[in-house]
């Protein structure tokens, strides 16, 4: 299981990401830009940012884990992750591409794209 501050340790873990508020719940932003956040839709999820063909993916291997967000921003890669559902590995890898997918071109040839 996953708890809130193993998720914040693992995003700002991620090259230059810092952590912000919106909406009365935190975020994670790469320049300023967010690439996941948590307490969306409640206390329980975070979310991460993906393409809807990762979204797809992530969906279909764990549909206990993961959940589109609703309406546009769902259909746009939006993804809720459900805490108590989610291992390190799995956690770690859809947050690295929320964070590859938001970052800057700069910083992703800095760190090996």
């Amino acid at each position: 299981m996953i708890t809130v501050r193993d998720f914040r340790r693992m995003a700002l873990s991620l090259p230059e990401a810092t952590e912000g508020a919106h909406g009365g719940h935190p975020d994670f932003r790469i320049a300023n830009r967010v690439f996941a956040s948590l307490g969306v839709p409640d206390q329980d999820w975070g979310m991460v940012k993906l393409t809807p063909e990762q979204q797809q993916v992530l969906l279909e291997a764990e549909p206990k884990v993961f959940s589109p967000a609703a309406g546009a921003w769902g259909r746009r890669g939006t993804t809720h992750v459900r805490l108590s559902a989610i291992d390190r590995t799995t956690l770690l890898s859809a947050l690295t591409m929320a964070w590859r997918n938001t970052a800057p071109r700069r910083l992703l040839c800095r760190v090996g794209d």
